[in-house]
């Protein structure tokens, strides 16, 4: 219910900053017990689609956000707005009691000896698991990386056109929905091709677009939106599988300190990356045009440079 403590109470800065970081909180709260459940109740042979499903609605939740924000601006301001987005966590509650209420709570034992503190030190010591939490890492370097700046991107792209930039948030709502499909695809695909060669083979497709989106800023506006289209497919598509590699690396009694581990050390990156990203794009000279090719291939290239080590974790880890 943080969302709605966000609508009733935030009244300025202060305020909506730590309102906002209450609902994140509660939000982060709830990823990895939904990542365990997935786990638990899955067999081996499709867990990777499951997990896949799990990240599209994911990203299908954004794109609703997104609609139902919009829609409601056109008859109320901004409180009544968030107002009717925070309906939808309701919805999500009630969805989920009733879709759980037949599934059992499971605690994993731990061995005899073993506390609740030791687990993190043992997350640390597991070599497959933190190769796995690393690759995860420098994914999400790349991935948080696109979704931050591609509407920027596609926005000076439409200058370099003479086209109207209003239509960027049209475009790049078009490249999120690509992130649905990429996290089914590439999750069924770890299911019938093995987890390391998926992650390998899109983390691949991903990085190229990373060192060569940037440079690519002039060409047509059709043909760089489908390219924004398949680099979000591709940067997601082995989303889901890491996931899914991760419960596969660690003793079940420690999953949830090891999903909690990743989530600080990935999301942690991905905070970074942007900023990265940025700070590049004003050095090569983006503050003397927004649609300064050689800026934003330097730009780009961060998050190519940073994503690198996630496939070299993931050929250790197949190793």
């Amino acid at each position: 219910m943080s969302p709605w403590a966000f609508v009733l109470f935030a009244d300025g800065f202060w305020s909506a900053f730590w309102l906002h970081a209450f609902t994140g909180l509660c939000q982060g709260g709830t990823y990895t017990p939904a990542l365990a459940l997935i786990n638990d109740n899955i067999e081996r042979e499709r867990r990777g689609r499951a997990m896949g499903y799990f990240i599209a609605g994911s990203s299908a939740g954004y794109a609703i956000c997104l609609g139902v924000a919009g829609l409601a601006l056109q008859f109320t301001g901004w409180r009544g707005a968030l107002g009717a987005v925070a309906l939808l966590p309701v919805i999500s509650w009630v969805s989920g009691v009733l879709v759980l209420r037949g599934t059992p709570n499971r605690v994993h034992a731990r061995p005899a000896g073993e506390s609740l503190l030791g687990s993190l030190p043992a997350v640390w010591k597991n070599r497959k698991g933190m190769l796995s939490i690393w690759g995860y890492t420098f994914h999400n370097w790349e991935l948080l990386g696109l979704w931050a700046w591609l509407p920027a991107f596609l926005t000076a792209a439409l200058v370099v056109h003479g086209a109207s930039p209003e239509n960027a948030l049209l475009f790049a709502g078009l490249t999120y929905v690509a992130n649905i499909a990429g996290s089914i695809v590439g999750g069924t695909m770890a299911d019938r091709w093995g987890r390391t060669q998926t992650i390998l083979t899109w983390s691949c497709v991903s990085l190229a677009l990373s060192f060569s989106i940037g440079w690519l800023i002039a060409v047509p506006v059709a043909l760089l939106v489908a390219l924004a289209c398949l680099y979000n497919f591709a940067a997601i598509a082995d989303s889901s599988t890491h996931s899914t590699v991760l419960a596969e690396s660690v003793p079940p009694h420690y999953l949830g300190v090891a999903y909690a581990v990743r989530s600080v050390v990935g999301f942690g990156a991905g905070v970074v990356s942007p900023f990265v990203f940025g700070l590049a794009l004003d050095l090569a000279g983006g503050g003397r045009g927004s649609s300064h090719a050689f800026a934003w291939g330097i730009a780009w290239t961060t998050l190519g440079l940073g994503a690198l080590l996630g496939p070299v974790a993931t050929w250790k880890l197949r190793r």
